[in-house]
């Protein structure tokens, strides 16, 4: 029997309030460096929220939250990013009037305490970038916004990766595309945590879903189980999934 992988991040019996609703409500779930691990469920299941606990956006009511075994619950998000945790948003947030490569430039001197070069030609490259590095970000499309904002986070040369639906918006071949680059990002040791709700998309490249639902997680698994689960199949695949 193989020993359990070693856990990057735990999230235990974590709660997150807005006045009298429960966005978390005693959330728990960890994942492993080279895993991809999908948050999935309806909307306002508490996907998103999560994602803000887990990157110092909200400091959590109740519960915990570790990396590398040290709490880290509640720590502002610079100095998670010190650690090693960085994210992507649901809507980009470069800096508009920097060029694209300003705005990599800037994450790797602020975000990243190491003094490790920065291989930027490559980067651009391989994100298909490098055609408009020294045009400012706000003349990038939405699809390429996003992937400046990819591109922003990994230049911290993160440990955890949370990608907060960077799919959107993307058409088919592009999909494809960037699935092929998460699951490399993996097969490197990175630990990426992706909230989605296009089922094929996260079908495609998770090793393990959370299905949630009003804050709680109803199921851990595989998509392809999550998808024979009666519970699931009513609060979310049912209705939610082909949105």
């Amino acid at each position: 029997m193989s020993p359990e992988p070693e856990r990057l991040l735990e999230v235990s019996g974590v709660v997150k309030r807005f006045g009298g609703f429960h966005a978390l409500d005693g959330l728990s779930f960890h994942v492993s460096p080279g895993e991809i691990l999908g948050l999935v469920g309806p909307n306002g299941s508490g996907k998103t929220t999560a994602i803000n606990v887990i990157s110092g956006l909200y400091a959590p009511d109740a519960g915990s939250v570790s990396f590398l075994r040290s709490p880290v619950g509640g720590m502002a998000s610079h100095k998670l990013v010190h650690l090693g945790i960085n994210r992507t948003f649901q809507v980009p947030k470069p800096f508009m009037s920097l060029t694209v490569k300003q705005n990599v430039e800037v994450a790797h001197t602020y975000g990243n305490a190491s003094d490790k070069a920065l291989p930027m030609a490559d980067l651009l490259e391989r994100f298909h970038l490098a055609e408009v590095a020294n045009r400012p970000a706000s003349d990038l499309t939405n699809v390429q916004q996003k992937t400046l904002d990819l591109v922003r986070a990994l230049a911290t040369q993160p440990k955890l990766l949370l990608l907060d639906e960077l799919a959107a918006g993307l058409n088919p071949t592009e999909l494809d595309w960037i699935a092929g680059e998460i699951k490399t990002l993996a097969q490197s040791g990175l630990a990426i945590i992706v909230v989605e709700h296009l089922m094929g998309f996260i079908e495609q490249i998770t090793d393990r879903v959370i299905v949630m639902n009003a804050g709680k997680e109803i199921f851990e698994g595989t998509l392809a189980v999550a998808v024979t689960v009666p519970e699931v199949v009513e609060v979310f695949l049912g209705g939610e999934h082909a949105a």
